[in-house]
């Protein structure tokens, strides 16, 4: 998941984190030098301009990026071609790569697509293992994007890395904790005792609010905290046998059944009024999620909701993306050190102060724009650390070419359990004809 831009602009707007500044000379230290000799696209002057097509919002207007490079680089300048939905994205650039044309210098990979690109068109890539720190990055993301002849091609951007953000409001009505510390030991167990936290919010809960946004969330959550997920190490489709889909889809169930959950489709409209009309008491939080929530709750909800660290003692990883440089590109060497330069730890710190997305690269870890960051929204929550603390327990999993069209087939049946009543085992076998027919 990535934060989405309309066609007319930004469609959401993110939760700035309060950090100390980010100096030029951070900055400045990982400039790169001018045009190489083996780009092809240079004019006559030996000006270069370098294309990034990506999706979403990766922050790097945001965060004056591109303006800086050309400050360090006079002979490049470079164009952003954004793409607000990657699902109509994706489809473009597979043609590009079907075709040999119409790529950009650099190309944005979402982590859904990433296995997919390595099984089928790695060959298409340029290999970016020599000009990035590979170890920099945190093991797993780095081992997404590597394909089995060694080479890397994909620099990690960002990962979302799990939490869990609360209502402190409707928790102290509910007579629960109010303490992240305190709320953090009550789910310390897992998933079950989150669902066992919702029960106590349930016996006193004010009327018309629900513990939970979205059931579909809590399994994705669940499944993206372990190691075996939809695919074995293999490449062989697991997810009607996978312990964690298992565990997610009843805890799911159970929520439904239950009425812990107010079985909201997230993003839409009628979450972002849930949000507005402080209706819901938990939102499982992966790092981009701050921004939603407060963009939809609004200034009238600042100060009434907190983070914690998600539940159980492993996190999860919902969200991230990757910059790859296509071999048939007239400037790969330039484009490979603008690559190298967007995802060293300083740049990616200057993301995160921009639009709250968390780094990949662990050296930005303690860098003080990500150590020291607050949400002022949310309490003054030190995501900084609540990040980076899950980050490093999020288990290395295996990803299979078509993990996002299984997730979504099985979460669609989960909302409607949630929303008009579907059985749990006619909801199953509904996700699972709709796997089937898309996975072959």
């Amino acid at each position: 998941m990535r934060i989405t831009r309309s066609v007319a602009g930004r469609r959401h707007r993110t939760t700035l984190v309060a950090t100390t500044g980010l100096t030029v000379t951070a900055l400045l230290l990982t400039g790169c030098g001018g045009s190489s000799d083996s780009d092809k696209g240079a004019d006559a002057d030996g000006n270069i301009t370098l294309t990034v097509a990506d999706f979403g919002q990766f922050g790097y207007k945001e965060a004056g990026l591109f303006e800086k490079y050309h400050e360090l680089n006079p002979k490049i300048t470079v164009k952003e071609d954004t793409t607000a939905e990657e699902k109509n994205y994706y489809p473009k650039l597979l043609q590009q790569l079907n075709s040999g044309s119409g790529l950009a210098d650099v190309q944005g990979i979402e982590v859904g697509r990433i296995k997919e690109i390595v099984d089928t068109k790695a060959d298409s890539f340029a290999d970016l293992s020599k000009a990035i720190g590979v170890d920099e990055w945190v093991s797993w993301k780095a081992k997404q994007a590597t394909a089995p002849s060694g080479a890397v091609i994909g620099a990690g951007t960002d990962i979302g890395p799990m939490s869990l953000c609360y209502n402190r409001e409707l928790f102290e009505k509910a007579g629960l904790p109010t303490d992240r510390t305190e709320v953090a030991k009550l789910t310390g167990g897992g998933w079950e005792d989150y669902l066992a936290l919702g029960e106590q919010y349930k016996k006193k809960a004010p009327e018309g609010t629900y513990f939970m946004d979205s059931a579909s969330a809590m399994f994705n959550a669940v499944v993206s905290s372990s190691a075996e997920q939809y695919y074995d190490a293999s490449g062989k489709p697991i997810h009607e046998e996978s312990a964690s889909v298992e565990k997610g889809w009843k805890l799911a169930a159970e929520a439904a059944s239950k009425k812990l959950t107010q079985g909201l489709a997230q993003f839409e409209d009628q979450w972002q009024s849930a949000l507005r009309k402080s209706t819901v008491a938990t939102v499982v939080c992966p790092a981009w999620m701050a921004g939603q929530i407060s963009t939809y709750a609004g200034d009238a909800n600042k100060g009434k909701w907190d983070i914690t660290s998600a539940p159980g003692d492993t996190s999860a990883n919902w969200g991230g993306s990757f910059l790859a440089v296509p071999k048939s590109g007239k400037n790969v060497a330039e484009a490979t050190k603008l690559v190298a330069w967007l995802t060293a730890p300083e740049q990616q710190a200057a993301v995160f102060k921009a639009i709250g997305v968390f780094p990949s690269n662990q050296g930005a870890y303690e860098l003080p724009d990500v150590k020291n960051a607050t949400l002022p929204y949310f309490n003054d929550a030190p995501i900084g650390q609540i990040y980076a603390d899950g980050a490093k327990s999020i288990p290395e999993a295996v990803l299979g070419p078509k993990d996002s069209v299984i997730k979504d087939s099985i979460s669609t049946q989960i909302n409607n359990m949630e929303q008009r009543g579907t059985s749990p085992d006619d909801a199953w076998d509904a996700a699972m004809r709709t796997v089937d027919k898309a996975i072959g």
